[in-house]
């Protein structure tokens, strides 16, 4: 077994951790790892063991897209098979992508940005970093805001044959955004933080 320790962001307290065993049971297109270990409880005690299944999804980087010229939003649809499960597959997302090991989040910003929806983004304004499934996955948003104009679309976008990828991107004045949004109608996570965080600092109604 072997121990991690380090500062808590919260109370000050440190956090101790006390791993009995780590094992990778998939390792594909994300890695699932059985974790078994103990932590310091609140009281400062040490839990008894717990057996918990870890997702290593990696992070991603996700882009808000505002046409200031236009004053509209661009987002993009595709078919999500896990979405589709319990609802539609074809939900309105920001553009994102994932981060490989060792690249920069606002260089995957851009990327994905020009091959999902064909701009070139002139500046990208860091936001904020935020965890998705933090009871079971360590997958990070880096999100990031993108003002552009009509002339910064350079490709088609649509996303890479290559990887499969069948993108629509989808264009939304900012009234039909704010009220697609007071109605419950986008319901993708890092979209959500996405645009409430622009309307925050931006303003709209």
């Amino acid at each position: 077994m072997w121990w991690i320790q380090k500062s808590g962001t919260m109370t000050g307290n440190s956090e101790n951790v006390e791993i009995h065993s780590r094992n990778c049971v998939f390792d594909g297109f994300f890695k699932i790892e059985e974790v078994d270990f103990r932590h310091q409880r609140i009281d400062g005690d040490m839990s008894p063991v717990l057996r918990r299944l870890h997702l290593e999804r990696g992070d991603g980087a996700a882009v808000v897209v505002h046409n200031v010229q236009r004053r509209c939003f661009v987002f993009v649809r595709q078919f999500r098979y896990s979405t589709h499960e319990q609802g539609p597959g074809g939900l309105l997302e920001t553009i994102a992508g994932v981060i490989e090991p060792g690249q920069a989040p606002e260089k995957v910003a851009r990327r994905e940005l020009l091959e999902e929806a064909g701009y070139r983004a002139r500046e990208l304004e860091f936001v904020s970093s935020f965890y998705l499934t933090l009871g079971g996955s360590s997958e990070r948003i880096f999100l990031f805001f993108a003002e552009v104009e009509d002339a910064d679309r350079v490709a088609r976008g649509g996303g890479l044959d290559a990887e499969g990828e069948d993108i629509e991107v989808v264009e939304m004045t900012e009234t039909e955004v704010w009220r697609a949004l007071a109605a419950g109608e986008i319901v993708d996570a890092k979209t959500l933080v996405g645009l409430l965080s622009y309307r925050q600092r931006r303003g709209g109604s």
